[in-house]
């Protein structure tokens, strides 16, 4: 019925020039490359998403109950392997930390992380936790005395009654986890992005990677985002927003006048993942540049906005067993060698958002309607501003 749904939705909404769209799944909306839409100057992975991270999963459960229940999960899993016994290289940075994210001290504390990320709504992060400890414990070793389950939020109380005792159940958590798959990912209002906004439309999930040329690693980054945020959207410095005549502090601009309460809220969780060999210290560094990538879509991380990057590693040569006693070897890049990934970092961060936007659907609840953005209109204005396509408009990136 959703998929159903949202292919009516958009048939509607895009009527106009369909033709000109290759579009990625069945959702009927074009991710930004399938518009011209290219971030940067390096390549995506095969799928563009994060799973282009060779291991790591991605799944999601939607929760559409009543007239007013709009929200859902989605899982991350970094590895098949026995994360509690072995946790793999992690970090959270706080771009500002109005928020409710569990787990995070122990991540910064030990630089590891040992569970799966859950994604979800503000309120709901307790429940999801428990469930997400519970499904783990359930795993023979996979805990013994305790456990760090990791769960990320951002507040989709525009549509969904969030304080609900029905906004979130274990099993929702449970088959967010059991979905979980590598390849292509599901993006827009979908999972935890059912109920959330971006600049004013529709948000949602949004993923994208990229994979540095053999002579800087080869390596792979890749990035998940949650989108909930404000602000003036920008598309490949293109003020997309104003254009469409949606901006932050737009009455108070416009108007003049004082006594309006400014828009004050919005936030986003950015799930940062590479193969490189590199402990917490250096995924430190690479997810304070994922915020630079959320800077040039025109978010300020407004007051109480809730905006955490969680960064890990895959690459099997930092894992460090929990139980050792001896001294662990570990190879892993120098300093000066971040710089390649710090540039991928933020080009995923900046295009994993537009996909969030451009694939998220209308979403109706008895608390309101937030509207997907009109692709025909974004096109129209990229194009008016020179800045899509820049595989032909621009000399070839031939780095090797």
């Amino acid at each position: 019925m959703y998929s159903f749904l949202c292919k009516l939705i958009t048939a509607t909404t895009l009527s106009i020039s369909l033709s000109s769209y290759v579009f990625a799944d069945d959702n009927n909306r074009p991710r930004a490359r399938d518009i011209g839409l290219q971030v940067g100057t390096m390549s995506p992975g095969e799928f563009n998403a994060i799973t282009d991270v060779v291991g790591v999963r991605v799944g999601h459960h939607t929760v559409n109950h009543g007239e007013d229940i709009r929200t859902g999960v989605t899982a991350i899993i970094p590895s098949d392997h026995n994360l509690y016994i072995d946790p793999i290289p992690a970090w959270v940075h706080v771009g500002n930390g109005y928020g409710k994210m569990v787990g995070e001290t122990q991540i910064r504390e030990f630089g590891e992380i040992e569970t799966p990320i859950i994604l979800t709504c503000t309120l709901c992060v307790w429940k999801a936790a428990d469930a997400l400890k519970d499904w783990q414990l359930a795993k023979p070793g996979e805990g013994q005395h305790t456990l760090n389950p990791v769960v990320g939020e951002t507040n989709d109380s525009r549509l969904n009654n969030m304080w609900s005792k029905n906004a979130i159940k274990a099993d929702y958590v449970v088959k967010a986890l059991e979905n979980a798959k590598s390849g292509a990912v599901e993006e827009g209002s979908i999972g935890a992005g059912r109920g959330t906004q971006a600049f004013s439309w529709k948000g949602g999930i949004g993923t994208s990677s990229r994979v540095l040329p053999e002579s800087l690693g080869g390596y792979t980054v890749g990035v998940l985002v949650q989108t909930n945020f404000d602000g003036d959207l920008t598309m490949n410095g293109a003020p997309v927003g104003r254009e469409l005549n949606e901006y932050a502090f737009k009455k108070h601009l416009e108007e003049a006048r004082a006594g309006i309460r400014p828009s004050d809220g919005g936030s986003i969780m950015i799930v940062l993942a590479t193969d490189a060999p590199i402990l917490s210290r250096n995924l430190d560094r690479m997810a304070k540049r994922a915020m630079m990538g959320l800077g040039r879509t025109g978010s300020i991380a407004h007051n109480s906005s809730g905006d955490y990057v969680i960064a890990f590693s895959t690459n099997k040569s930092v894992r460090r067993n929990r139980s050792s006693l001896k001294p662990v070897p570990t190879q892993t890049l120098t300093n000066v060698a971040m710089s390649p990934l710090f540039q991928a970092t933020v080009e995923a961060t900046e295009e994993a958002i537009y996909n969030a936007i451009l694939k998220a659907t209308t979403v109706t609840s008895e608390r309101g309607t937030i509207k997907e953005i009109d692709v025909n209109h974004v096109q129209a204005i990229l194009e008016k501003y020179s800045v899509l396509n820049f595989d032909e408009t621009l000399p070839p990136n031939k780095v090797k």
